[in-house]
């Protein structure tokens, strides 16, 4: 095993001081709505005045690593604000996104976020990083909302200053957990991580709501070049005898596919034994390069956020990609980063619609959606609103105000939807024993 990278949070949440707020909001701006067409694509930020100054925001994830890469964020961000700014802006402001590579390290995280408070951004946008106890000490500080997160640390679901669009690793292991309720011995291969920590209760959590026993935890170096022995054990600890073969679950997010290659060659010995997984760790262009039909992830479960990429409620986004980004292979429209921060950006252009001709600063936006202002993102998710203290407060989580997950499965080397609609985990990590 490697040594553990990250080290856990210190924020207590609530005692946020924020800055004394610049303007006041009408009610009527507080509630105010635009629709989802005016919404798709919503790129924000703005260094400060109304009237046509422009609007400054950052999305920021890690490139060109050992480890996860989401080079999709930060391009589609730029991307949008490509095609934003070609109608006019938001509220005729232009539209000012920048980037910043958090190299998945936690000194290049920090300087991510004093970079964004530098800049004077209004928000942090759609973006990736699994070093929250590095990057939002100074967001807080800064008083500069981080909205539509990718979900991977706790952190994102306890800050006041957090507002995810999805339920993160949480939800997609508690679904997944509660879909592999009736298979054989269960494995759960995962970083050797802090964060990596947090998953077997998760997993677990599902299980037990389906009368499952936990699942064997196998720890992992989430940057090797090989996982033979990973795989070996796994395998050996999900065979429970004629008839009751299990499920090995990889969650190891880019490196799944390293550990697939060991599984292959492993698994020769245990042909009955499933895969499952979750979305991020696995994606259409994952599948197809497995072998598809023939590949290890034929008729395996995927938990995800949202619907399946051929959904026509994705068309609005795949629009922009065509007109704005055709040809830049760094952005899928099936990677959970590209749809998350899709996501995250209809939230703030209708956070920012909804202040009309108001000063859009950092604190003028947290307010308004502290106030209760309702996010409608076409059927993606269910509608959002944050409030500090919601369903999955008493359990740890009182920034998660979307449980929703979808299951889906590898079908003929496609990935198609496994149960119509979304399935809410929200009992289900109520009941999950998750340490901090």
């Amino acid at each position: 095993m490697t040594g553990r990278r990250h080290t856990r949070s210190t924020f207590l949440p609530g005692l946020l001081t924020r800055h004394a707020r610049k303007g006041a909001l009408t009610a009527g701006a507080a509630i105010a709505s635009v629709s989802l067409l005016a919404g798709c694509g919503v790129v924000p930020g703005a260094t400060g005045g109304a009237g046509d100054a422009p609007i400054t925001v950052m999305t920021w994830a890690p490139e060109k690593t050992k480890a996860t890469n989401k080079p999709g964020m930060p391009a589609f961000a730029r991307a949008y604000a490509r095609w934003v700014n070609a109608r006019g802006g938001i509220n005729g402001r232009k539209l000012n996104v920048l980037t910043c590579n958090d190299h998945n390290d936690s000194v290049a995280a920090a300087k991510c976020a004093r970079r964004a408070a530098k800049e004077n951004v209004v928000a942090v946008v759609g973006s990736y990083s699994q070093y929250a106890d590095s990057f939002f000490p100074s967001l807080e500080s800064a008083g500069i909302p981080y909205i539509g997160g990718y979900g991977i640390t706790n952190a994102e679901f306890t800050s006041p200053l957090s507002y995810p669009v999805n339920g993160g690793q949480p939800a997609l292991l508690a679904g997944l957990g509660s879909a592999l309720a009736d298979c054989g011995p269960v494995a759960l291969v995962r970083p050797d991580t802090i964060a990596g920590d947090q998953l077997p209760p998760l997993l677990d959590s599902g299980l037990k709501a389906g009368g499952h026993e936990a699942s064997r935890d196998e720890r992992a170096a989430e940057d090797a070049s090989e996982y033979d022995g990973q795989a070996e054990r796994a395998l050996r600890a999900t065979t429970g005898g004629a008839g009751d073969e299990g499920c090995v679950v990889p969650a190891l997010g880019d490196r799944t596919g390293t550990f697939m290659d060991s599984f292959r060659r492993a698994r020769q010995d245990y042909p009955d034994v499933r895969t499952a997984t979750v979305l991020g760790s696995v994606d259409q262009t994952v599948i197809d390069a497995t072998g598809g039909a023939s590949g290890p992830y034929e008729g395996s479960y995927i938990t995800g956020w949202y619907p399946v990429a051929s959904d026509p409620r994705w068309d609005a986004m795949k629009r922009v990609i065509r007109e704005e980004a055709f040809g830049d292979n760094r952005i899928d429209p099936a990677d959970a980063g590209v749809q998350t921060t899709w996501i995250a950006y209809t939230v703030f252009h209708q956070a920012v619609e909804s202040l009309g001709d108001a000063e859009v600063t950092a604190d003028s936006l947290t307010q308004v959606l502290d106030d209760g202002l309702r996010i409608g993102t076409g059927g993606l998710t269910p509608t959002l609103r944050w409030q500090f203290q919601d369903k999955l407060a008493s359990v740890g989580f009182p920034r998660l105000v979307n449980a929703n997950v979808t299951l889906q499965v590898v079908r003929d080397g496609r990935l198609v939807s496994a149960r119509k609609g979304f399935v809410d985990t929200t009992r289900t990590l109520q009941d999950a024993d998750v340490t901090y």
